[in-house]
C-alpha cells in the first residue's frame, strides 16, 4: 500500500475531524463544539495544543496555590483552576491557575471560560513538555491581553520558585519583579502570604 493510500485511509476512518484544521485555523468558540475533543485542549495561535499528563510537582504545588488564594482572595475575586480564558479569537489557553472577578462567575456554574477582562492573574506550572509555552508564549499572549498579574512557577534543584510578574499597560509587556523560593509574601493584586515549602508534605 502506498502512503498517500495509508493517509487517505486514515483520513477516512481513523482520524477525528479536528485532526485536520480549516484555512485558517480554528477560533476560540470552536473549542465548545468539537466533539470528542481531549480535556484541557488549548488553542494558541489558532492551532489545538493537546496535554501531556502532569507531574506530580505540577499537581502538588496547585494544591498549595489555590486554598492558599482562596484563602487570601478579597470578596470581588474567585479563584479558578484549570479554566480556559479567550484572549482573541484564535487564542484559548488554559492557564493551570486564575483569579477572576467574582462578577464574571455565574451562579449556575455554567461557563467553560472566561474573558481576559475578567482575569486579574494568571498562573503558570511548568511543566518539561510545556516549557517554552509557559515561559515565552503564553506570558506574551497573556500582556496582550491586558491581565494585570503573572505568575510562572517552576522547580530549581527540586524546589518550587515562583517568578512574579505585573503589567506595564504602556508597552503591554510583563516585568520580573521578584523571584520567590521559600515563601511568597506579596501586596497585589491583594495581600498575599503563601509558604512554598508547603509541597514537602504532600
Amino acid at each position: 500500500m502506498t502512503a498517500e493510500a495509508v493517509i487517505q485511509e486514515m483520513t477516512s476512518s481513523s482520524l477525528p475531524d479536528w485532526v485536520f484544521p480549516p484555512p485558517g485555523g480554528f477560533t476560540a468558540e470552536d473549542l465548545d463544539h468539537i466533539p470528542d475533543l481531549p480535556a484541557h485542549t488549548e488553542l494558541i495561535d489558532g492551532s489545538l495544543v493537546f496535554v501531556s499528563p502532569q507531574a506530580s510537582f505540577h499537581t502538588k504545588i496547585l494544591d498549595v496555590l489555590v486554598p492558599a488564594l482562596r484563602q487570601s482572595a478579597p470578596e470581588n475575586l474567585r479563584v479558578r483552576r484549570e479554566m480556559s480564558v479567550i484572549l482573541a479569537e484564535d487564542q484559548r489557553p488554559e492557564p493551570d491557575l486564575i483569579v477572576v472577578n467574582a462578577e464574571a462567575v455565574r451562579d449556575d456554574d455554567s461557563e467553560t471560560f472566561y474573558e481576559a477582562k475578567d482575569v486579574v492573574l494568571a498562573v503558570e506550572v511548568v511543566s518539561p513538555e510545556s516549557t517554552t509555552r509557559d515561559r515565552h508564549r503564553k506570558p506574551v499572549l497573556y500582556a496582550e491581553a491586558g491581565i494585570p498579574h503573572f505568575w510562572r512557577v517552576e522547580k530549581d534543584s527540586g524546589k518550587p520558585v515562583a517568578y512574579v510578574y505585573t503589567l506595564d499597560p504602556a508597552t503591554r509587556s510583563y516585568a520580573l519583579t521578584g523571584a520567590h523560593y521559600e515563601s511568597l509574601k506579596l501586596t497585589v493584586p491583594f495581600d498575599i502570604a503563601i509558604d512554598l515549602t508547603e509541597i514537602s508534605k504532600f
